[in-house]
């Protein structure tokens, strides 16, 4: 029997390395991971959410699984908002579902993000990434594991500021995907890090009441922040495997 195919979105600025840890430990767990097809997603110049799910489509298999992780997880959701009868699994990594806030939360996102870009355009990607990492790890991780900061740092980098451009115009223009859970019926992982400070755990469980009973199932890696898939990647591909064989 083939396997069905896995397709693995990214997050902002996010690249095959994202995944990378996750689909190694994934092949000695998963049955069929020897023979599955795993292809990671390269969003390109494009602007839009709705934008970057038309791109998967149009290159997809006709029947897949799908995975995406921050970003990659609203992209995810308009996949399905687009074309649900091709997903045959869903996964949504450290993500969310709501658009940006009205009011001044919304505006502090704003002034967030747009506050990163002028440090990617003017000094320099991996410069803004040193920045972003900061709350993008478990506190643990930051100051003990030099490495995996270096080395999402250096995925970062890879990026140009034109595609920091882009995907922020994304997300900041990000549809409300709350009306799209309820039509969910394929099985879906929700999974969170246990620290993960911008795409918390009550989120994940909150969209997860929002699916058909029975549809999502939460998973909270401990000792995870916003980058679970690198930082805990054994506990995400125990998760990953579980979810493939629903």
């Amino acid at each position: 029997m083939t396997p069905t195919p896995l397709l693995l979105v990214p997050g902002l600025m996010c690249d095959d390395d994202c995944w990378a840890d996750l689909r190694q430990a994934l092949r000695t767990l998963d049955p069929l991971g020897q023979t599955r097809q795993v292809r990671v997603i390269d969003h390109g110049m494009a602007d839009t959410l709705a934008g970057m799910a038309e791109q998967i489509l149009a290159d997809a298999p006709p029947r897949f699984a799908l995975a995406g992780h921050s970003m990659g997880g609203r992209v995810a959701l308009e996949v399905w908002r687009l074309a649900p009868d091709r997903i045959s699994h869903l996964a949504l990594l450290n993500t969310g579902a709501v658009p940006l806030a009205h009011g001044e939360a919304g505006e502090r996102e704003r002034t967030q993000r747009l506050g990163l870009l002028a440090i990617a355009q003017t000094e320099g990607v991996a410069v803004m990434a040193r920045q972003w990492v900061q709350a993008m790890v478990a506190p643990a991780r930051l100051h003990g594991d030099p490495a995996l900061v270096e080395r999402i740092v250096a995925m970062l980098a890879r990026k140009t500021p034109a595609h920091f451009e882009c995907q922020q115009h994304a997300l900041l223009n990000r549809p409300d995907a709350r009306p799209v859970l309820p039509t969910i019926t394929a099985p879906t992982l929700l999974l969170s890090g246990e620290e993960d400070g911008w795409s918390p755990p009550a989120p994940h469980e909150a969209m997860r009441l929002l699916m058909p009973e029975g549809v999502g199932r939460l998973v909270v890696v401990p000792r995870a922040g916003h980058m679970a898939p690198m930082e805990q990647a054994s506990d995400a591909a125990r998760a990953f495997n579980d979810w493939l064989l629903r």
